[in-house]
């Protein structure tokens, strides 16, 4: 090797090394401040102003709900959406709305909120056995479901799966309709293994906290809940999505959401396709998903329908809560 060459070439080595000691004294750095410095018992506060109880569920663990029950009509179930700071307090404008016309109930999903955290295995059919036992145990009869983003995949693995708990089903925002693509048995294999592998990644113990306290810091929220709202982040939202991150087993149901672990494979064609409820979409745009199979998809089935309200960025009963609530109660009205 030529003087000149070996001399890029050693040159290269040393910049390479120098980046990787670099990351790796910064990541040790984190690790470190995170286990002295970043709390993790915070004081978590109520999410809404209702009566809060606790369901202890076979499956779940304990979960906390909050009620409004002492009304007529049907009852009404509130389901969060599935990300690194979810809560109860994301279904507020809809529940302060209908508290004291209907029987409300918002439940705080498992690893989340004032729910059990526990470190066990979370998937689809462990929110889908939370979701079809909450309304046969507690509820005890027929609902009404909203549910926001990732979690109208587990109320409509609830609603096909236990067909009588659900009456009817309305998604904001949901998963799922994003155009799809020709896997075969080779290539969902891939997929799964993939998922496995970030999992197993992500789950190592000694930066699973770490990591998740990095991605659930106070600036980290309040860039992901920018991308979610059309206008400003109520200054209220950031604070309670900080809190609620903040607690004891935290970081263990969102690995498994940050892994992709905890979506249903192909669950237009397996899941929504056979729902027989009424179910009506709210949706405008949003950046974690998309919506370009949605207008097929309701030409396909005649007890679907929806509703655009622009400009909404995935929050439609925050940002248009007036039109929202309208919407609702004409699809209830109609059902």
């Amino acid at each position: 090797m030529k003087k000149e060459n070996r001399s890029i070439f050693e040159g290269l080595l040393w910049s390479v090394g120098s980046f990787v000691s670099a990351t790796a004294a910064a990541a040790a750095g984190w690790i470190l401040y995170s286990r002295k410095y970043v709390r993790h018992d915070m004081e978590l506060e109520k999410a809404l102003d209702a009566d809060m109880k606790d369901y202890e569920s076979e499956q779940a663990g304990c979960l906390s709900y909050y009620v409004s029950e002492n009304q007529t009509g049907d009852p009404l179930l509130l389901l969060h959406s599935i990300n690194a700071a979810s809560s109860a307090f994301e279904m507020k404008p809809i529940f302060e709305h209908y508290q004291g016309k209907r029987p409300i109930y918002a439940l705080d999903l498992p690893g989340f909120g004032f729910s059990d955290r526990a470190n066990r295995v979370y998937s689809p059919l462990l929110y889908q056995q939370a979701i079809s036992t909450f309304i046969r145990d507690v509820i005890g009869k027929p609902t009404d479901v909203v549910a926001l983003s990732l979690s109208c995949e587990f109320a409509a693995l609830s609603a096909a799966h236990d067909h009588e708990n659900i009456r009817s089903l309305v998604m904001i925002s949901p998963t799922g309709f994003q155009q799809p693509r020709a896997d075969n048995i080779s290539d969902r294999a891939k997929k799964r293994g993939a998922k496995n592998f970030i999992y197993s990644g992500l789950a190592v113990e000694l930066w699973n906290r770490p990591f998740y306290d990095l991605i659930s810091s106070r600036p980290t929220i309040q860039f992901f809940l920018n991308k979610s709202f059309e206008g400003l982040v109520p200054e209220r939202f950031v604070d309670y999505a900080y809190q609620t991150s903040h607690q004891p087993g935290g970081q263990h149901a969102p690995t498994y959401f940050l892994s992709g672990k905890l979506f249903t494979p192909a669950v237009r064609e397996t899941v929504y396709q056979v729902l027989s409820q009424p179910v009506l979409v709210i949706y405008d745009r949003d950046s974690y998903t998309n919506f370009e199979m949605l207008p097929i998809f309701l030409q396909e089935k005649d007890n679907w329908r929806a509703a655009r309200f622009s400009p909404t960025k995935g929050l439609p009963h925050w940002e248009q809560p007036e039109k929202t609530f309208r919407a609702l109660d004409r699809f209830w009205s109609e059902t």
